[in-house]
């Protein structure tokens, strides 16, 4: 299997309010940046949504280390949280509905493919991956803003 590092960030403009994500793909020293954005989200949709473009955009089942400054995103597939959501019809341990169900079926078709370990980095820390992602999601972010 081919090893890729994926580095992701999203961002938001009030919250919910306007948003983006930035995603860079990281193989054999060659990079890919991926961005996007929507005008009313949150940023937790756009957490995931930046690594379920990146991870979307391989080919082939690879092996993933996927870094993300969202506890949201990598304790809950790091701690299982997302699979007993998913068990118990998307109902958190707390009986209340698990949120961003829609995204989190798109981001486990994908754990299938490939085998993914989640990192968490600190955001707004100087890791150059994690501030690059943020600048691509304030970009995105920024061109809803009126």
């Amino acid at each position: 299997m081919k090893q890729v590092d994926i580095y992701t960030d999203g961002a938001c403009r009030g919250n919910p309010g306007p948003g983006g994500f930035g995603a860079i793909l990281v193989y054999a020293g060659i990079e890919k940046e991926f961005s996007g954005g929507e005008p009313q989200t949150t940023n937790n949709r756009m957490e995931l949504l930046a690594a379920i473009t990146a991870l979307g955009a391989l080919k082939e089942p690879c092996a993933v280390t996927l870094y993300s400054d969202s506890k949201y995103l990598v304790d809950a597939v790091s701690q299982k949280w997302v699979y007993g959501w998913r068990k118990k019809g998307w109902k958190k341990a707390d009986g209340k509905p698990a949120l961003n169900t829609d995204l989190w079926e798109q981001l486990l078709a994908l754990l299938e493919t490939h085998s993914v370990r989640f990192i968490w980095v600190k955001g707004h820390n100087g890791h150059p991956y994690n501030e690059r992602c943020d600048r691509l999601a304030v970009m995105e972010a920024e061109k809803y803003i009126v």
